[in-house]
């Protein structure tokens, strides 16, 4: 029970909190800023760019790497063929019939040294066992054992002279970068300018509500008065059907600006990354009158061209693109490079061949120079040339559309003021109208479809003003936009 109690403590206070959520502009902007999806990814896009150029500056500093490798093979490697391992296998009992067949001859021709040829004859007899022992002996350590091979090594690169591609890729990696920031900052002003045009779309809604409701109330009042004139015969039954003609238009109206209003809630909080059915209430929508700045609409179009994103990404890519230019002709430039290696193997052959892991270092330079590929790098520099001049072509014509695009919005501006200052000279009539008209229908002399002329005149004239003070708004913000300078 004790639980039961807390939860709906909790999801009161929850409701409580979100009825009350009060949004000016500036906290708009913030929400959409915060939860605005492309930003994040535009955000991690810089975030990649950053170490991207990190990355490309270890191409300056020397590279170690480790390799190691086992193989096993199904015969090993022989430095004697059979004929010779057999003949060193049995290399005493080969000998013993050449060296009997000599001490034979030697008797026969020298009878006087058969006894001391007999002792030696017997007594080499006695090594020759020790020979087939040697030769075994000698067939064994010239075997390879190459059966089961271990390598390793240990390498040193450090780059001497590239062709400036190094530096070029660096110096690219480093446009990139501010490339993603540019891109992200255009972004954010994208994010603002459509949070702006949400919020005052709100505001203009909000207002045109109450216009409708106002509205709705003179001619509910209307139509009260006339069932009175009808019940008193002054006025006709014609005069009653046409005023409840024009309530029923005018709750109509009101119920498609409050659908309309929902709807734009809706995209706000949708935009600031809020649940769609958030009550938001705005800070703004309580004035009866919205407050206006005369905007300025002096400008520099050098303002425009250093604060634009899309200027300085065009820039950018511009320089990117002379720099693939470098890279691509150093791909056919001598390259020089310092290399070190320690290298260790088993089976060794530093002292024979040893089943141990011994090894060795060795540092020497390496130059890679190409000599002839057909004109294949002359081919890719020019086209990489015209990619670089097509980037320079885009930057022009950039530039060209955002002074015309400035230029507008200043005509805009320009026109957005000059149109309040007539809605709002309207405005005063249509009031001033609708008050003799009210008046005089009370006195009897003025029709029901003059009070009806007045009434609609008025709310046009009030709507017209609404449209106006908000699009002043919009092109004030839309300048700014077009000058790089909305923050």
């Amino acid at each position: 029970m004790k639980k039961l109690f807390l939860l709906t403590i909790l999801l009161n206070l929850t409701f409580i909190v979100k009825a009350q959520t009060i949004l000016s502009l500036d906290s708009c902007r913030a929400l959409a800023l915060a939860n605005n999806k492309d930003l994040l990814i535009s955000n991690e896009k810089i975030n990649a760019a950053h170490y991207q150029r990190k990355a490309a500056f270890t191409n300056y500093l020397p590279s170690f790497s480790a390799t190691g490798a086992y193989m096993r093979n199904q015969k090993e490697f022989s430095l004697l063929n059979s004929d010779q391992k057999a003949a060193l296998s049995g290399l005493g009992t080969n000998l013993a019939g050449p060296i009997q067949q000599a001490a034979k001859e030697i008797a026969i021709a020298h009878p006087d040294l058969e006894p001391l040829i007999s002792s030696l004859s017997g007594k080499l007899g006695q090594a020759l066992p020790a020979l087939d022992q040697a030769g075994n002996s000698l067939v064994d350590a010239l075997r390879t054992d190459t059966r089961n091979v271990y390598a390793g090594a240990i390498t040193l690169t450090q780059p001497l002279y590239m062709g400036g591609k190094i530096r070029a890729y660096n110096k690219i990696t480093q446009y990139a970068e501010e490339l993603a920031r540019q891109q992200h900052q255009g972004g954010m002003q994208e994010v603002i300018m459509s949070t702006d045009q949400a919020y005052w779309q709100v505001i203009s809604l909000v207002n045109k509500k109450k216009l409708a409701e106002g509205y709705l109330k003179l001619l509910q009042q209307l139509d009260s008065d006339v069932e009175k004139m009808i019940a008193e015969g002054v006025a006709t039954k014609a005069d009653g059907l046409s005023v409840r003609v024009k309530v029923n238009e005018a709750e109509m109206t009101l119920t498609k600006v409050e659908d309309g209003l929902s709807l734009a809630r809706m995209l706000l909080c949708q935009l600031c990354g809020l649940d769609l059915s958030s009550p938001v209430t705005l800070t703004d929508e309580n004035m009866d009158d919205i407050p206006l700045l005369t905007p300025e609409t002096h400008f520099d179009m050098s303002t425009a061209y250093a604060n634009r994103p899309e200027i300085r990404s065009l820039e950018l890519a511009t320089q990117i693109y002379k720099q693939k230019v470098n890279v691509t002709r150093s791909e056919h430039l001598p390259s020089i490079a310092l290399m070190g290696n320690y290298m260790v193997t088993n089976p060794s052959v530093f002292n024979s061949f040893e089943n141990k892991f011994k090894g060795m270092w060795n540092v020497g330079v390496m130059v890679q120079i190409p000599i002839w590929h057909w004109g294949e790098g002359l081919y890719k520099t020019r086209s990489a040339k015209a990619e670089a001049r097509i980037a320079q072509y885009q930057l022009e014509d950039a530039r060209e559309k955002i002074e015309l695009q400035v230029n507008q919005a200043s005509f805009k501006v320009n026109e957005a003021g000059k149109k309040l200052v007539m809605a709002s000279k309207n405005m005063e009539k249509a009031e001033e109208n609708l008050r003799y008209a009210t008046l005089g229908f009370k006195e009897g002399v003025i029709a029901t479809s003059n009070v009806l002329e007045a009434q609609t005149a008025w709310l046009s004239a009030q709507s017209e003003k609404i449209d106006a003070q908000i699009d002043v708004k919009l092109t004030e913000i839309y300048l700014k936009k077009s000058l790089g300078t909305l923050k």
